[in-house]
């Protein structure tokens, strides 16, 4: 089993700054790519960010330049430090985790999702 557990979010306002952290647990072999995806109301879940296991980056044109995502492979953990926040942010933010279980085993998981809510 394996679990994918985010903390960080919360209100803050416009212009603020937060980070996320997701920490994976259980039967890890490897992980390959980690990232954040975001859903608001109403709106279907986007990228938001993602980092390979060599540490590339991707991100949504909306939030280059503001956000930065990071990874401790030791810690099996990925981080979002999300600055210069902006109304339009607000939305259940999720980790996402393309791992192997085992050598031949591979899956995606998710996290139960943290809100984050920008709002003066």
């Amino acid at each position: 089993q394996v679990q994918l557990v985010e903390s960080g979010g919360g209100l803050v306002q416009p212009g603020g700054s937060l980070r996320l952290s997701c920490a994976a647990s259980g039967s890890i072999f490897r992980i390959n790519a980690l990232g954040w995806y975001r859903q608001a109301p109403g709106k279907q879940r986007e990228l938001v960010a993602a980092i390979t296991s060599g540490g590339s980056t991707n991100y949504a044109d909306s939030v280059k330049g503001r956000f930065t995502i990071s990874r401790d492979n030791a810690k099996n953990t990925v981080y979002l430090q999300m600055n210069s926040l902006k109304p339009e942010d607000t939305a259940v933010y999720y980790c996402n985790a393309d791992l192997f279980t085992s050598m031949t085993r591979w899956n995606i998981y998710w996290g139960q999702g943290t809100q984050v809510t920008v709002s003066s």
